[in-house]
Parts: C-alpha cells; structure tokens; sequence
C-alpha cells in the first residue's frame, strides 16, 4: 500500500478501530488496518505500539470523516 494512494483516517485501540470499520463497510466503504504490533510480530521483531490505523482511499475520506464524527468515539 503506497502511503500517497490512501489518506489515514484514524489511530487508536483495536476496539475502537473495529466499531470504525464496521461502520465504514456498512456505507460500503472498504477501509485498510494497518497493525504495526502485528507486523513486527509476524517478521520477528517487538513493538511498543498497540494502536491500529485506519486508512481510506482519497475519494471516500469526506463520507469517511462524516461517519468517524456521528460515532463520536
């Protein structure tokens, strides 16, 4: 995933991320988790990090911001 091709939306838990991507794919947007925590897992590496992000493409942030603040988190 190219950092320019999609626009971070959110950082938080891992709860929060999920009532946020639920959300998200009810008005059919399809959001990108990025775990740092678990990708350092999975190559082998520790991380402090327990926070996810939430990345949308470019055309959907507007709708995506406007759900993001009716679930006020």
């Amino acid at each position: 995933m190219s950092q320019s091709s999609y626009l971070k939306l959110f950082m938080g838990p891992q709860v929060e991320v999920l009532k946020i991507c639920g959300a998200l794919s009810d008005a059919n947007i399809i959001p990108v988790v990025k775990d740092r925590a678990e990708s350092a897992r999975l190559a082998g590496f520790g991380s402090f990090s327990t926070d996810q992000e939430v990345w949308v493409h470019p055309d959907e942030k507007e709708k995506a911001e406007e759900i993001l603040k009716a679930l006020t988190l």
